[in-house]
């Protein structure tokens, strides 16, 4: 299993983004959201497009989002395998760090974890 997180996986497209914020669905583990929806508009192999966000509201420094947003694909790159395992068709992901609280890396890769075992038992 690679561990990379290459650019044919980042969320990009426009239209896919409003498509998820339209008609996606959405799990949370505090302090973690994830919106996803079916992709049916896969242009690439890839069967996973995913996306991060911190919301200026929660953290208002551009450093310190920028912070969460690095800290939140990593925990993607290092947990991928448990959000792939399942996979029968591509998905689309919107990935959010929903809090003015500061956790450590070891406390978001944790609820990380949680959050994708949660979607793996969802989309079963």
């Amino acid at each position: 299993m690679s561990f990379s997180y290459p650019n044919n996986e980042k969320l990009k497209s426009h239209k896919t983004i409003d498509l998820l914020f339209s008609e996606g669905k959405s799990i949370s583990k505090f302090p973690l959201r994830l919106v996803y929806v079916e992709n049916t508009d896969v242009t690439n192999s890839e069967k996973v497009l995913m996306g991060v966000s911190v919301s200026k509201k929660y953290f208002k420094r551009a450093v310190d989002r920028n912070y969460f947003k690095r800290v939140l694909r990593e925990c993607y790159r290092l947990n991928q395998n448990i959000l792939k395992e399942n996979l029968s068709a591509p998905y689309a992901f919107m990935f959010f760090y929903q809090t003015k609280e500061k956790l450590s890396y070891q406390e978001i890769e944790e609820k990380t974890r949680q959050l994708f075992q949660k979607f793996n038992e969802t989309v079963k």
